[in-house]
């Protein structure tokens, strides 16, 4: 008889939509005739913390820290009342299941109110007259976002909605810090979040635990949780895995996490967890296990044996959402911007469409671990017997195609595929703004379903794109952003500031054209992001190529990933984030493209050298 295993994905990812790691491993191993179920601690213990039994727990047990705690902390204690009557009204709202509630909670004195209220853009500006619903959810998420300023004073510094504990588990180069905190009596969060586990463990009593590790905001959750499994369920047997573990965790050599855990696997996980699940019933023997670390004799070994191929893509079967509490997850507006509420609003299916990148060539990206470099696809029919399946399951077609770079041939017959059906979904993904996005394209996507495209404008120099190797430049990216803006799809793009090599001329005309592609309607949306260097991108590998020198910290043992590099000939570049920030902010919500660039910044900057209307001339006749 197959033993019995449950999967946990512990505290926190996402409020809004499981994570899908435990979906996927579970389809793939009831397609091996196991028994699995699956758990989202997360959102449970999210949902045990607001609710009128869990404020009434939380106020009490913060109550005697009155006059220790910020003027803001004692604002929310003195409003306890308020708080605790309106919960229930405000979950039942953010979680789909009462919008008869939005005239109430868009009430300018119905919420209780603290900072995170003080500082309010134009609602009706933002919402019109129409927005009921919307200005209610953005009214009701800062109303959340006060009390998780509460619980980070009052009780742990270490909470976050998406995060717990994350500087823990961030370039955590020795496992000391991680083991000693480990140690702490646990306050009022770990304390539900251990009763919750153990109820799960009672009701479905397994003999293995799989433990998802994706962030480092979930490492010391996760690990909380084995500590807890290993004191009071020795018999249980905990796996570990995930982004997080694949990442950081390849040359593990810190015997002390396996006082935590059993095993811990890398890259996909089919195959390593199966090979475990198989080594523990008897069927194979400890020297069969695949791409897995354990502790013998107070020392780690990593065993993998290459012979037993991984599954391909086509075989990993459709993930699994039947048993997670799908009514649970909250969707949020945390800003008003139409592209950013994809991250936080709405229960997206997560699809995965292709396994890895077709292009994994981009100097930045992890391009010598297998989650990118082990490029393959599923035939269209079979993706879409998935769709199918899924929604089948959760009831929502909303998908969001989590592939690192959806391939263009892919979409396509994905969407053509779902046209011949009459499969009616919306979805989006993230992909490389190359130039097989054409105009037809753009509008066969948009009419399968496609609302929104995610892609990589980076530096936004053409010499910085070509030195990161990313395939694309300047001209191309406006042409496939106008095709998908032109289609009615929204486009988000990543920017990234501090390459190697960057000068501050270039780190100020990159922000032109951004302003430029924001002018002409061809993004939407954008974020800028601080170039890391990382051991397993080409940068990290072959720093000389990019006139840069690693620094790299000691080897502890444990985590290693992010990598502490100078360069010599770039600028400093932490000095343009206030400034980059703030123009993009303002540029998405239509503010502020008609300003010179160099009022965005508070001391003397390069005057731009690209012209004015270069986007529009790409556009227009294809040059830039």
């Amino acid at each position: 008889m197959p033993i019995k295993t449950l999967l946990i994905t512990p505290p926190f990812t996402q409020l809004n939509t499981p994570y899908p790691a435990t979906p996927y491993l579970k389809g793939f191993l009831q397609s091996q005739g196991l028994d699995v179920f699956q758990v989202d601690l997360g959102i449970e213990l999210i949902n045990a913390i607001f609710s009128q039994g869990g404020f009434h727990k939380l106020f009490q047990a913060i109550e005697h820290k009155g006059k220790n705690l910020s003027r803001n902390s004692r604002r929310i204690i003195k409003n306890k009342t308020n708080y605790v009557q309106t919960i229930d009204q405000v979950m039942s709202f953010l979680q789909y299941r009462d919008n008869t509630q939005a005239s109430r909670l868009g009430n300018e004195t119905f919420l209780p109110r603290a900072s995170r209220f003080d500082a309010l853009p134009d609602l009706e500006w933002s919402f019109g007259n129409s927005g009921i619903n919307d200005k209610a959810r953005f009214l009701a998420t800062l109303y959340i976002e006060d009390v998780g300023d509460l619980i980070k004073e009052a009780v742990t510094p270490y909470f976050g909605f998406s995060r717990y504990a994350e500087k823990l588990g961030m370039s955590a180069h020795s496992f000391a810090p991680l083991n000693h905190t480990l140690q702490q009596t646990e306050n009022i969060l770990e304390v539900w979040l251990l009763e919750l586990l153990q109820k799960h463990i009672e009701q479905y009593c397994p003999a293995v635990v799989g433990i998802t590790l994706p962030f480092p905001g979930n490492l010391y959750a996760g690990l909380k949780c084995g500590q807890y499994i290993k004191k009071h369920f020795p018999h249980i047997k905990i796996v570990a895995g995930g982004g997080f573990v694949n990442t950081e965790l390849r040359n593990l050599s810190e015997p002390a996490i396996f006082n935590y855990l059993d095993f811990i696997t890398l890259d996909d996980g089919e195959r390593p967890f199966l090979n475990i699940l198989q080594h523990l019933q008897g069927e194979k023997n400890q020297e069969e296990l695949v791409r897995t670390f354990i502790r013998i004799d107070d020392a780690v070994r990593f065993i993998n044996d290459d012979r037993q191929p991984d599954f391909h893509h086509a075989e990993t079967g459709c993930p699994d959402y039947s048993d997670l509490l799908l009514d649970k997850y909250l969707s949020l507006i945390e800003v008003p911007n139409p592209m950013h509420r994809l991250w936080s609003d709405g229960c997206w299916n997560k699809l995965t469409l292709a396994h890895g990148c077709y292009w994994h060539r981009c100097s930045f990206c992890d391009t010598s671990l297998a989650y990118i470099k082990h490029y393959e696809s599923a035939p269209a029919s079979v993706l879409v017997d998935r769709i199918e399946q899924v929604i089948a399951q959760t009831g929502h077609r909303g998908f969001h195609f989590v592939d690192e770079a959806a391939p263009p041939s892919v979409l396509k017959q994905v969407a053509k595929e779902l046209l011949r059906r009459k499969i009616g979904i919306s979805w989006w993904t993230n992909i490389r703004l190359e130039k097989a996005f054409t105009e037809d394209l753009c509008r066969l996507l948009a009419m399968s379903g496609c609302i929104a495209v995610t892609g990589g404008l980076e530096a936004a120099s053409d010499r910085l794109l070509q030195l990161m190797n990313k395939g694309v430049t300047i001209r191309q990216a406006a042409q496939v952003c106008d095709n998908f803006s032109k289609s009615g799809i929204m486009v988000h793009a990543y920017l990234m500031y501090g390459f190697p090599t960057q000068t501050a001329q270039e780190t100020i005309d990159a922000l032109e054209i951004v302003r430029q592609f924001f002018d002409e309607g061809l993004i939407q949306s954008a974020f800028w992001h601080s170039f890391t260097a990382t051991a397993h991108s080409d940068v990290g590998k072959n720093p000389q190529k990019y006139s840069c020198t690693i620094l790299d910290h000691p080897a502890c043992g444990f985590a290693r990933n992010d990598l502490v590099h100078e360069d010599p000939s770039g600028c400093k570049h932490y000095i343009f984030a206030p400034g980059l920030n703030k123009a993009v902010y303002n540029f998405m919500h239509g503010i502020g493209t008609d300003m010179a660039i160099k009022d965005w910044f508070d001391f003397p900057v390069p005057a731009i050298s690209v012209k004015r209307n270069c986007v529009k001339q790409a556009i227009k006749f294809h040059q830039c």
